[in-house]
C-alpha cells in the first residue's frame, strides 16, 4: 500500500495517444491518490501533440526519440536507454503502456530493468502469426509477459492471456478506451470534417481507405490501390477519401498509382476529430489499421479489413468488420456487395460493436487503485472527461 502512487503513462504513437487521453484524465481526476506524469517518445511527433491538444494534455517528459529513417532497431535501442534513465531518476511506481507498438515493448523492457510494475492498456489481442502483423505481435506478447497488470478489452482477450498462463487475479476485463476517446469527440467530429473535406457534401457515396502495415508494403498495397481504382470506375457514386501515411514505402505507391483518379481524394494524414467525422460520414470502410476495426462498429459504419490476419476476432465474430485479404479481386467483390446488397450492408451495419462502453478509462483506474489500496469511492468521473472538444 502508498499513500500517493506515482504513475507514469508512457505514448509514442497517435493510436496510444488516442487511446491513454482518457485514461490519463481519469487519473487526474485523483490527483490526491495518484501523481500523473505523461511521457512521450516521440514515435509519431506532431501527429501525437495534435491528439494531446484535442484532449487538452501537456506531458511532462518529451523525450523526442525518433530520427529520419530510423531502423526498429535503433528506435528500440534509443527508447530502452532513455526510458531506462528516465525511470532511474523519477522512481515512478507504476508505468502504464497501451497496444502494441515499439515504444510499448521498450518501456516495459526498462521498467523491468528498474523493477517497476508494469500495466498494460489493451492486453491480450493476439493473431498468433509472430509475423502479422510485424513487428506489434512481438511487441505485445513480450509485453504481457513483462506486465505485472493486464487490462483486457474483451473476454477473448482475457482467455488468450489465461492462456499463456497470466494469472487471473492480474486480468481486468474493461473494455477498449478507444471507446471512450470517440464518444468524447464524436459532437464535434462531424463539424470538424465537413469544414476540412467539402467533397463529403458532394452527394456522392463516400469510402474511406487506410492502409499502411509493413505486410502490405510492396505488391499488397498495389493490389489494394488496383481495386480501389477498380471500384470508382464501376461505380460512378462513390469516392474515395484517403489519408496516405507518409511513409515512403506507402506514399510512393500510393500517389503513382492513383494520384490522377479524380474521384479518389489523397490527403495528408489527419487530425483525429476530423478523421471520426469522415469515418461516420462515409458509407464504408476499407482499412488494414487495428483502431478503425474498434472505432467504425462503435459509428455503425462496415468494416472490410484488408490483412491475412487480425487481433480483433471480437468484430469479425459479432458481424461488423470482415476479413478479406489483399486479393484485388476479394477487395473489388466485398466492397461492391456492400455498394449494391442492401440486406449485406445492414448485417454488417447494425451488429454490436464488441469493444465497450465508453467506460473503460473509469474501469482501469478503479482497478489500479483497488491494487495498490487506495480509496475507491463511488463517485462519477468530472465533466470534464464527457465534455472536451466544443472549442476544438
Amino acid at each position: 500500500m502508498v499513500s500517493k502512487l506515482h504513475c507514469m503513462v508512457i505514448v509514442g504513437t497517435r493510436p496510444e495517444a488516442i487511446k491513454m487521453a482518457p485514461v490519463v484524465r481519469a487519473l487526474r481526476e485523483y490527483e490526491h491518490q495518484v501523481r500523473t506524469q505523461l511521457v512521450l517518445t516521440g514515435q509519431h511527433g506532431e501527429l501525437v501533440d495534435e491528439v494531446l491538444r484535442l484532449f487538452h494534455l501537456e506531458p511532462e517528459f518529451d523525450l523526442d526519440l525518433m530520427r529520419h529513417s530510423q531502423t526498429l532497431s535503433q528506435f528500440t535501442a534509443r527508447a530502452l536507454e532513455a526510458l531506462t534513465d528516465l525511470f532511474a531518476r523519477e522512481r515512478p511506481d507504476l508505468i502504464l503502456v497501451q497496444g502494441d507498438t515499439t515504444t510499448v515493448f521498450a518501456a516495459s523492457l526498462a521498467a523491468f530493468y528498474q523493477r517497476i510494475k508494469v500495466g498494460h492498456v489493451e492486453a491480450g489481442l493476439r493473431t498468433h502469426d509472430k509475423g502479422n502483423p510485424f513487428p506489434e505481435e512481438i511487441n505485445r506478447r513480450l509485453t504481457g509477459v513483462v506486465a505485472d497488470l493486464h487490462f483486457a478489452p474483451t473476454q477473448e482477450a482475457r482467455l488468450n492471456l489465461l492462456r499463456e498462463q497470466i494469472p487471473g487475479s492480474q486480468i481486468f476485463v474493461t473494455g477498449n478506451p478507444v471507446i471512450d476517446a470517440l464518444q468524447m469527440t464524436r459532437e464535434h467530429a462531424r463539424t470538424v470534417a465537413r469544414k476540412q473535406f467539402t467533397c463529403l457534401d458532394n452527394g456522392l457515396r463516400t469510402v474511406l481507405v487506410t492502409a499502411h502495415r509493413r505486410e502490405n508494403h510492396g505488391e499488397p498495397l498495389a493490389r489494394i490501390c488496383r481495386a480501389v481504382a477498380r471500384l470508382t470506375e464501376q461505380y460512378l457514386d462513390v469516392q474515395v477519401i484517403w489519408p496516405v501515411h507518409p511513409n515512403p514505402h506507402v506514399f510512393e505507391t500510393v500517389h503513382r498509382l492513383l494520384a490522377d483518379k479524380p474521384s479518389i481524394h489523397l490527403v495528408s494524414p489527419m487530425g483525429y476529430c476530423a478523421f471520426v467525422g469522415v469515418m461516420e460520414m462515409s458509407t464504408l470502410i476499407l482499412t488494414d489499421s487495428g483502431g478503425v476495426q474498434e472505432e467504425a462498429p462503435a459509428l455503425g459504419r462496415p468494416v472490410l479489413v484488408m490483412r491475412e490476419t487480425t487481433e480483433r476476432p471480437e468484430g469479425v465474430n459479432s458481424g461488423t468488420v470482415k476479413l478479406i485479404g489483399t486479393a484485388e479481386a476479394d477487395i473489388l467483390q466485398e466492397a461492391a456487395l456492400l455498394l449494391t446488397d442492401a440486406e449485406a450492408y445492414e448485417r454488417l451495419a447494425n451488429a454490436v460493436c464488441p469493444y465497450g462502453d465508453g467506460k473503460a478509462a473509469n474501469r482501469i483506474v478503479t482497478a489500479i487503485r483497488r491494487h495498490w489500496g487506495l480509496q475507491v469511492d463511488s463517485a462519477p468521473l468530472g465533466a470534464a472527461l464527457t465534455r472536451l472538444v466544443a472549442s476544438a
